[in-house]
């Protein structure tokens, strides 16, 4: 479709130059100091969307921050397809890590972005990625080539764990009917090797807290003779996992399906160098669990992690206390099978159990999430599949990702569809990390590949 690579190269600086705008609204969800911000990106969405050419657009309020909705229905008797994505980002903490403001984004060539990157916070996670759909929509409207219906829903908590997303799907299921959902907030292998995501893992994500003494004490009169708060944490922690990197939680893998070694061959078959992995993150070596290799670590098994510790004296100079409180945020991922509301209790349990009597615990539950699987034999992944394979050329391979999009199981349950992860980023992106970006050459990709998907679909249903 030559009309396609035709407005795209007509109007890609302004595609750009648009995307930096909306990444210099710092809509930090997860810190109130940004409660405006949030909100003026959710205007900046919704003009964004009027601008492509949607109706009914809305600000839909929740408890929490708004949604955005909008569609364009051209013949109720076509399929739909709802577009999903989230315009929240995570903080941009440690600002020092940053070699330009997270929110005054720049544009930078990499060695893996020759063509360039923009760099700012959101710039992958999730503003460049939902904002192919807009433009994508953009180009079909303004060259009268929309095959089908769309609708649009752009959250603003998604990094918050979208509490309120669940309630507002579950209200407005009639508004949200639709025969597939598209989301590109996950990756590609690499720009010269396609990818879908087939697979998610749910989320058990809570903190901890371990109090010892009821006030800070001196560390030479009280050292040896109480609990140290930080200590027990550091050694309680230690007992999740055994030598073998085997989480230790009685039951935890219970229900986890292992996959054949036919399944374990067709994971192995993905492109992946693990020198070149190493060298990316400057490791040494590599870790986790016995038996299993880093794809399959990161794909098909569940995982425990420490996101945050803290407790006691971290400022300058020194300061010799024993803490009264020690913290930290710990991270379950979860594979099929495994729900986060059975995983949470057995976390919890255990963890006090193996807590001694001179301290007390308290375990408190943030969000959780359930995993995804999407088959690869239903027409909305096959349109993507086409789609990818005529704009790079090789057909993309069905991989399962590390990461978690909690809400993506919920739209199953409650609309009955099934979703299809299309994403363009790279690992490399730094999502979630100092230095966040998104190749331009993936931001224009994902706007010329997504009319595909809509061309084959609408075709294939």
């Amino acid at each position: 479709m030559e009309h396609i690579n035709n407005y795209i190269n007509k109007h890609k600086d302004r595609f750009i130059n648009e995307l930096i705008e909306l990444l210099k609204i710092p809509s930090i969800s997860a810190d109130p100091n940004y409660k405006q911000d949030v909100l003026n990106c959710a205007d900046a969405v919704a003009k964004s969307m009027e601008n492509a050419g949607a109706d009914n657009i809305e600000i839909c309020e929740t408890p929490g921050y708004p949604i955005v909705y909008a569609e364009k229905i051209i013949d109720p008797n076509l399929p739909t397809v709802l577009v999903y994505g989230h315009y929240d980002v995570q903080p941009a903490d440690p600002l020092e890590l940053w070699n330009s403001g997270p929110f005054e984004p720049i544009i930078k060539k990499t060695d893996i972005h020759p063509e360039g990157a923009i760099f700012a916070r959101g710039a992958c996670d999730d503003k460049g990625q939902f904002f192919m759909h807009v433009k994508s929509f953009e180009l079909m409207m303004k060259t009268d080539t929309l095959p089908c219906n769309v609708k649009f829903m752009i959250e603003g908590e998604e990094e918050v764990g979208s509490e309120n997303l669940g309630v507002f799907v579950q209200s407005n299921k009639e508004r949200l009917e639709c025969d597939a959902i598209l989301i590109s907030d996950t990756g590609i292998i690499a720009n010269d090797t396609p990818s879908i995501t087939t697979g998610l893992k749910g989320l058990s994500y809570l903190e901890v807290e371990v109090t010892g003494p009821n006030r800070d004490l001196h560390s030479g009169l009280y050292g040896g003779a109480v609990a140290n708060p930080i200590n027990i944490l550091c050694e309680m922690i230690a007992k999740m996992k055994d030598e073998k990197n085997h989480i230790a939680i009685p039951g935890f893998y219970d229900n986890v399906i292992e996959l054949s070694n036919e399944e374990r061959a067709d994971i192995a078959r993905a492109p992946f160098s693990i020198d070149k992995y190493k060298a990316a993150l400057d490791l040494s070596d590599i870790h986790g669990e016995e038996g299993y290799s880093t794809m399959e670590r990161t794909g098909i098994r569940p995982t425990l992690d420490v996101n945050g510790i803290w407790g006691g004296y971290t400022g300058e100079g020194a300061k010799t206390v024993i803490a009264s409180k020690a913290y930290a945020k710990i991270s379950m991922r979860l594979v099929p099978n495994q729900s986060d509301k059975e995983i949470t209790k057995l976390f919890s349990d255990y963890f006090k159990s193996i807590a001694p009597k001179s301290v007390k615990v308290k375990v408190t539950p943030h969000h959780g999430g359930e995993p995804y699987v999407s088959p690869t034999d239903i027409p909305a992944y096959q349109a993507a599949s086409k789609a990818m394979e005529t704009t790079y050329r090789k057909k993309p391979v069905p991989v399962r990702s590390g990461g978690s999009i909690p809400i993506v199981a919920l739209f199953e349950k409650e609309l009955g569809v099934k979703s299809i992860l299309m994403g363009f980023g790279l690992d490399s992106d730094a999502i979630h990390s100092p230095n966040e970006h998104f190749g331009i050459f993936n931001y224009l990709k994902g706007i010329e590949t997504i009319p595909y998907f809509f061309t084959n679909f609408s075709k294939e249903f």
